[in-house]
């Protein structure tokens, strides 16, 4: 780990929770505001607490983020904020001479349906999906933003990790707000709960998804700031498989223990069909994830029914 502290943005979110686990267990200086205490949205006080802290390196894991009807709902605020967030980020953390950032995009950087696992140059080479298109144009103009500042300034070396979809300990689970896999334990602990035979589940259930436990982001990223210098620009992190949306309302029914059926309602939206990204150059780097899909949920399953359930 690089001398000095760890700035992570974000803390109290799910990516940030998680590496503060993990920075236990391998003690690793972390410092991580919330946000009421570091509004990224404010460019002064993210360049003084940048300028007092003196970071070795900075974690961007901060912004808005929400399920297919949030991001319907509110794409303003998912493009303004998030944009305004990594911008100031960037800009501050380079006037104070921090060194190294590592930035945390999303898989939704890349183009809408296509059909074969999306490798890190494709970003930006066709339309983004429209239901978190606001999302995706402010994740792939921070990304952007680190390549030139990295190129203008040598001693400023930016990078971008590209997670796929994640899940995991301190997800949202409020269907108003929620991704795939957190809302799926919700609807079926509920419908367990109140006796309920049938569950809906969008369209017909066959578009594919990739979630990634967020534990092995959290040991991801820690990876990669020991090995820095050895970083491409751009790289993503995944499982490195996906499954239907089928599969994964059938794998979380058995570690829930809902026993009912399931009812497709062909009238809602399901956004991309497909959505895998190229996890090849990371493992080249020598990184692979370790948590299996129902490992992962029923760790998940069981943050619930300890927190919220």
């Amino acid at each position: 780990m690089p001398q000095g502290p760890i700035l992570v943005t974000g803390g109290t979110g799910m990516v940030g929770r998680n590496l503060l686990d993990l920075a236990k267990l391998r003690n690793v200086d972390i410092v991580a505001p919330s946000s009421r205490e570091l509004d990224l949205r404010n460019f002064d006080a993210v360049r003084g607490v940048l300028r007092d802290l003196r970071p070795a390196c900075i974690v961007h894991a901060a912004g808005r983020v929400g399920g297919i009807q949030a991001n319907i709902r509110e794409p303003v605020a998912f493009l303004v904020e998030n944009w305004d967030m990594g911008k100031n980020l960037l800009m501050a953390a380079r006037d104070a001479g921090v060194a190294r950032v590592l930035n945390l995009g999303s898989s939704c950087m890349y183009p809408r349906n296509s059909p074969n696992a999306l490798r890190e140059e494709e970003v930006l080479t066709g339309q983004l999906e429209p239901t978190n298109e606001g999302y995706a144009l402010a994740k792939c103009a921070v990304a952007r933003l680190c390549d030139y500042i990295s190129r203008e300034s040598r001693e400023c070396q930016y990078k971008t990790l590209i997670p796929c979809n994640l899940y995991g300990k301190y997800d949202k689970f409020d269907p108003q707000h929620s991704h795939l896999v957190p809302a799926i334990i919700h609807k079926l602990h509920e419908a367990k709960s109140s006796g309920r035979d049938a569950v809906d589940v969008w369209g017909d259930g066959t578009a594919r998804r990739e979630f990634l436990y967020a534990g092995d982001l959290a040991d991801a990223i820690f990876t990669f700031i020991d090995r820095f210098d050895s970083l491409p620009g751009v790289l993503n992190i995944g499982l490195g498989r996906d499954y239907e949306v089928n599969e994964y309302y059938q794998a979380a029914a058995e570690v829930v223990g809902y026993m009912g059926r399931f009812e497709h309602d062909l009238s809602k939206p399901v956004g991309m069909s497909r959505k895998l990204v190229d996890t090849s150059r990371a493992s080249q780097l020598g990184w692979a994830a370790q948590t299996s899909l129902v490992e992962g949920l029923r760790a998940t399953y069981d943050y619930y029914l300890n927190h919220l359930g």
